[in-house]
Parts: structure tokens; sequence; C-alpha cells
């Protein structure tokens, strides 16, 4: 079921009965990229997955990403009735996410970072300036490959056609001005100062072979937040509840205090 939310402009679906659980999606795919894990998380939660800003059905927030972050606040807000909801972020939806739990300390109960960081590398900043480039210039299709590469090891690739189909399709259907305006915000962005003021616990996990937001990205999170753990997830890239959503259900299950027996 889809419900619109922050004054109607963001579109989210809504499935399962419980204590609200909102999902973030990365910059290179959609809230689909979560459908693997929805029905099980929706037996324990009422797993909620917006569009973010600019996305499907989403309309754009002017004003970089601490504009989205208000946004998805107000998103969260009224899905989960104004009370603290539990957050997962995935790649660009776990920065959107830790910039909300800054702005607005007391909009989650605990977070989860996956595939994420706080600032970028100096070669991580370069390759989002030349994403938006090399777009603006020729458009989406001219760095599919590339960001398929990001998103997936080259030999899943191989082994998960339809789903790469997939994932291409859903990539190219990104509005080309919110893409970009995204790698100019992350090329620039530096959250680490701003760590020690999320008190919540959360859970920071990262794909083993994460070649968008590399493991050391996720080190240094969970070294500056107060009340983080860090879980590494062997074999994955950067969507893991993509490429093997068993695991991921196993790796963050602790921290969600419920069990998961979805299917490998």
């Amino acid at each position: 079921m889809d419900r619109l939310l922050a004054n109607r402009t963001v579109n989210a679906a809504q499935s399962g009965e419980g204590p609200p659980l909102v999902l973030f999606h990365s910059l290179l795919s959609d809230r689909a990229s979560f459908d693997a894990i929805v029905p099980e998380l929706a037996r324990s939660f009422r797993t909620i997955v917006p569009e973010l800003p600019g996305f499907g059905r989403s309309s754009a927030a002017e004003g970089g990403l601490a504009a989205i972050a208000d946004r998805m606040a107000d998103a969260v807000h009224d899905a989960a009735d104004g009370a603290p909801a539990i957050v997962l972020g995935n790649g660009y939806g776990g920065f959107v996410a830790l910039q909300m739990a800054i702005r607005h300390p007391a909009i989650a109960s605990r977070l989860i970072l996956a595939d994420s960081g706080a600032a970028f590398s100096e070669p991580g900043r370069e390759a989002f300036r030349n994403m938006a480039r090399v777009s603006r210039e020729k458009g989406l299709a001219a760095i599919t490959d590339i960001a398929m590469r990001r998103l997936f090891a080259p030999d899943f690739q191989a082994q998960h056609p339809a789903l790469m189909q997939d994932r291409r399709d859903a990539f190219l259907r990104t509005d080309l001005n919110v893409f970009c305006a995204a790698c100019d915000a992350l090329a620039s962005l530096d959250l680490r100062a701003e760590l020690r003021s999320v008190t919540i616990p959360t859970l920071v996990v990262v794909g083993e072979y994460d070649e968008a937001t590399p493991p050391p990205m996720s080190y240094e999170l969970a070294g500056g937040l107060p009340r983080a753990r860090l879980r590494v997830i062997p074999g994955c890239a950067h969507v893991p509840q993509l490429q093997a959503p068993k695991l991921f259900l196993d790796t963050i299950g602790d921290f969600l205090a419920v069990k998961h027996n979805a299917p490998a």
C-alpha cells in the first residue's frame, strides 16, 4: 500500500504491523532494492519504504542534502505517527539518514547505516564529480556500466543477468538533475565533526567488496559514533540486501531483536 507523506511530497510503500521501520534506498538504485527483505521485515515491523526526494513519485527538494534530510524527517515523523522510528539507510540513503539524525535528534530510535559513511576520500569525491560531469554531457546511459560496477562485483553481475537488467532499467529511470545534484552533494559532504551528536544506538554494516563506499569508510563512521557497532558482510558489495538477502537479515537481526527466516 502506497501513502503520501510530508505534505504529500514523499511517496512511500507500507506493509506489516508493529514498530515503525523506515528504509532509505541508495542513489544508484530505487526502493525496489529492498523488495527481497521487506516481506520478512513486515512480519515484525510496520515497514515503510519511501522514494527519496526526486525519485519515483516523490517531489524533488531544493537545498542540497540538508533539505533532503529535513524532508525525510517530516516523512518519517508522518510515517511513524510522531514516534521515533528505526531507520535503515543504504548508500546514499545512509548519508540522508545520518544527516537527518544529526539535524533531528529525536526522529529515530535506532539507525542502521549500510554501506555508507561520513565523508569520502579524495578519489571517492572525484568519482562523483566524474559521474556528474559525464552524465550531464552524455546522459545516464553513458555511466550505467560504472554505476552497476559500484553496486555489484563483475562475477555477481555475470551470474544474475535478469537482476542486472532490472537494476540497469531502474537506474536509467533516475532523474538526471536529481542524480547530478546528489553526486555534487556527496563530493563535498563531510559529517565527521558532527558524529558525536548522534547518541542513539547505531549498527554500521558494509559489504566486504563494496567499491562505492569501501569498508574503511564504515570503520571511520562506526569509530566516530558514540554508540555504534560494526559488522562486515562477507562476499557482498554495495547492496547486500539484494545480493544476499538472508545474510543481510541475519546480520541486522540481533540489532532489530527479531529472528529472520527469509529464503537465500
